[in-house]
């Protein structure tokens, strides 16, 4: 891991990416953005350009973040996503990437920098509609 990143660095990098001299976007593994909420809280509001991975399933599907350049991890409050960070930067397919957290997570995010996207109703990520009201808990057992 290499440490935290700042709400207000990584909303420069994004507009770096969307302001792109050529007009088009940086290479796909240049900035991997993941979130790893559940898919509900993340469908709900995420950071542009973010993938989500929740953090159970981080260990299995961390070879998809394989050969990128620079990853920032986000949870809630900017806690989880430090373990997150660790754990993607021991894995031998990202050691040369530039691993960090956001501080300050989603709340982090959303208070000083940049608003969140909702996915889209039946977006190609398999989202559910953001206007629905779900909870980041588990289901009651009745």
């Amino acid at each position: 891991m290499d440490g935290e990143i700042d709400p207000d660095e990584l909303a420069a990098l994004l507009d770096d990416a969307e302001t792109d001299p050529d007009g088009g976007k940086p290479a796909d593994n240049a900035l991997r953005i993941v979130d790893i909420r559940d898919r509900r809280a993340f469908d709900r509001g995420h950071v542009p350009g973010s993938e989500c991975i929740p953090f159970p399933e981080l260990t299995t599907r961390v070879a998809e973040l394989e050969g990128a350049e620079r990853i920032v991890t986000v949870c809630p409050h900017g806690v989880a996503s430090k373990q997150a960070a660790q754990l993607i930067g021991s894995y031998a397919g990202t050691r040369d990437a530039r691993v960090e957290s956001l501080r300050g997570g989603i709340e982090g995010w959303g208070r000083g920098t940049g608003e969140l996207v909702p996915t889209a109703a039946g977006g190609a990520d398999g989202g559910a509609d953001p206007g629905e009201i779900a909870d980041e808990g588990p289901d009651a057992p009745f």
